[in-house]
């Protein structure tokens, strides 16, 4: 297989640009890279050699307008390469393929036997070996966990699993023989969405997770602004300081009031049941008081949570993403309501996206992850 590294810098923001937004035209490219012609067809030449970049006909234009270089748009081939991307939860292992484009074409879950890092390195080299037959030969392999990763390989912090310090792409890299990139799972799944989804384009993007815990993540000039606190956001954020307390979190925080362990927990301390988030929001939308308390209470606060992240990072969008994104279904006026109560009446109103994700979605982000290192020629171990 031909390689596609090293690239330049010049030649790794043409293949950007082109990846993102293209088909582009090279006037197009050239414009929006402040490069003349002459630097872009010197630019562009290894690229369309490497098998990177290709040229494809004008839509839609007739036949003899399709002549000539000038006229030729530039584009990736999607399915040239594919790359696997892996979320690792508690009890399981959820794995994906895409293309260069980081469109999902297969999926697949295997449970964790155990946590120890050599066993589930050997469940990701096995499962990538199942998910990639059939399709082009994997350029890289991506892994989101939950905690704090360094240096794009090893992982420093994990409570979810119990890990500190493992190094986990050399793990996996010995195991399966790809390039190897592990990312906190929420700056991957924020690269994901400001390369090829909510985000695309947009020059501030915020992506604001809600389930099992909470995630922040901020683009700024286009690029992901590095956490400086990546474990335990949202414990320590009091929204309410009347509001419930619970093992995890202070009263009244953000993890208290609005993730799904506490929710939940809520609800079996004053009913001694355990009752699940679907079931507890059915019962609020059906005007059960207990659900229908606890749940506003939710609402209000991710609404004074959104309100302060458009306040103070003033970002185009707001993606609102995560397995209890379904309250957004039953409470999403409270949300909203709360929302324009906690910013200034002249405001510009950002645009809010919810979408309720699935493991598959956090584990097309660390997939999209492998793509930035393969093309950017990042450091992937």
């Amino acid at each position: 297989m031909t390689s596609w590294l090293p690239l330049s810098a010049g030649e790794r923001a043409v293949a950007i640009e082109v990846l993102v937004h293209g088909p582009l035209s090279r006037t197009e490219v050239a414009r929006r890279l402040g490069l003349s012609q002459g630097s872009l067809t010197r630019l562009t030449k290894p690229l369309i050699g490497s098998g990177l970049l290709v040229e494809v006909p004008e839509a839609g234009a007739p036949a003899a307008a399709r002549q000539g270089r000038p006229s030729q748009p530039l584009d990736v081939v999607t399915g040239s390469r594919s790359f696997l991307g892996f979320k690792i939860t508690e009890n399981a292992l959820h794995g994906v393929v895409t293309t260069l484009r980081g469109d999902v074409v297969a999926a697949l879950d295997r449970p964790l036997s155990g946590r120890a890092p050599a066993a589930v390195a050997d469940l990701i080299a096995g499962t990538a070996a199942e998910l990639s037959a059939g399709h082009p030969a994997p350029a890289g392999l991506g892994i989101g966990v939950g905690g704090l990763v360094r240096d794009r390989a090893v992982v420093a912090d994990s409570p979810y699993l119990g890990w500190r310090e493992v190094p986990l792409a050399e793990l996996v890299r010995a195991r399966a023989g790809l390039p190897v990139v592990v990312e906190n799972d929420v700056a991957a799944l924020v690269e994901a969405e400001s390369w090829f989804g909510a985000g695309r384009g947009l020059d501030r993007f915020a992506v604001l997770t809600i389930g099992a815990g909470i995630g922040y993540g901020l683009v700024a000039g286009g690029r992901r602004v590095p956490a400086v606190e990546p474990l335990g956001f949202g414990a320590d954020l009091v929204l309410d300081p009347a509001g419930p307390l619970t093992p995890d979190g202070r009263r009244g925080s953000a993890v208290s009031l609005l993730t799904i362990p506490s929710i939940r927990y809520q609800i079996r301390a004053a009913t001694g049941r355990d009752t699940s988030y679907e079931e507890i929001l059915a019962g609020a939308a059906a005007g059960e008081p207990l659900p229908g308390r606890v749940v506003t209470e939710a609402a209000r606060a991710l609404g004074l949570l959104l309100a302060q992240i458009a306040n103070f990072a003033l970002p185009q969008k707001i993606l609102l993403a995560g397995e209890g994104v379904g309250l957004m279904d039953v409470a999403g006026n409270t949300v909203r309501e709360t929302i324009a109560a906690n910013r200034h009446p002249a405001a510009v109103p950002v645009e809010l996206e919810s979408r309720v994700s699935d493991f598959h979605d956090w584990a097309r982000g660390a997939a999209v992850l492998a793509i930035q290192v393969l093309v950017l020629g990042g450091a992937g171990t």
